[in-house]
């Protein structure tokens, strides 16, 4: 209810706000819709006495105006999709761009134009989506884990290395890390030369994930080069070591049981690819991490 002068007096007047309302876990989360009756800004939790307090439910307008300009909405962003996927660049822009006229925080279509722009090695555009992206906190979430990796990488690979360290600052402060995340921002530091905070973060994706092959190949290559701080050294070493002894075990106990399990052999020389192949043009652990 607002109040409104006219000149003459004052007058009252109604105005209606839409809410998309989901329930998930059960914890119920609002989202407003935008003036394109899409979903759209930031979502908060509410209790059901809220709900049932504050609301009314709107079913018909749900069906015949939001979810059909929510299924218009995601084909489009699915045609930009495919449209990357296949090298079409352009096309893909124009799509993503239909795409956030109807909603400017899509996380899809701004990841996918970010993306798109970094093909095309557009890293001022790019920058822009950065931006925009980095203030989503929807951008973070775990579904959106696929691009958002994908997008980290290039980043990175687009030489943008202070915006992928923010970005995945962010991530940290929004959703925590893991053990791909920790190995990224640890592949931006080793881009700036910062071979301590490299360290640091490679520690830390070992220690949550045990068996990260790619980390060890990583400290392995770091140790051959003498890039690892003199004072990590002995740690580093011990890591892999580590690591190194438990695989034997696995491989030892595979034999004893003969369950036919075919674990990758657990000796240096072996394991280990030359220098030259872990960090290749086509960056393959990268691609893996996306997974």
């Amino acid at each position: 209810m607002k109040q409104v002068e006219t000149g003459t007096g004052v007058r009252k007047s109604v105005q209606k706000t839409f809410w998309f309302v989901e329930e998930l876990d059960g914890k119920i989360e609002v989202q407003p819709l935008n003036a394109n009756y899409i979903p759209s800004g930031k979502k908060r939790f509410i209790s059901l006495e809220d709900i049932i307090a504050r609301f009314q439910p709107e079913p018909e307008f749900y069906v015949t105006t939001v979810f059909p300009k929510m299924q218009e909405l995601a084909d489009t962003v699915d045609r930009a999709d495919s449209h990357r996927n296949n090298g079409e660049n352009f096309t893909a822009e124009f799509e993503y761009g239909n795409a956030l006229q109807v909603d400017e925080e899509n996380v899809r279509a701004n990841f996918g134009l970010g993306l798109t722009y970094l093909d095309r090695g557009e890293t001022g555009k790019a920058n822009n989506i950065f931006e925009r992206l980095v203030k989503l906190d929807a951008a973070f979430e775990r579904k959106h884990k696929h691009l958002f990796n994908e997008f980290g990488i290039s980043l990175r690979k687009n030489k943008m290395t202070k915006q992928a360290l923010e970005y995945y600052d962010r991530a940290l402060e929004l959703s925590g890390g893991d053990d791909h995340l920790f190995y990224n921002i640890a592949r931006a530091h080793f881009e700036k030369k910062d071979y301590a905070r490299c360290v640091d973060y490679l520690l830390k994706a070992i220690n949550s994930n045990p068996d990260f092959d790619v980390v060890l190949k990583f400290f392995n290559w770091l140790l051959e080069k003498e890039l690892v701080p003199q004072d990590r050294i002995s740690e580093v070493r011990t890591v892999v070591r580590t690591a190194e002894i438990a695989a034997s075990r696995k491989q030892e106990v595979s034999t004893a049981m003969g369950d036919g399990i075919q674990l990758e052999p657990s000796s240096t020389e072996e394991s280990i690819p030359a220098v030259e192949s872990v960090f290749d043009d086509d960056d393959d652990d990268d691609l893996f991490l996306q997974s």
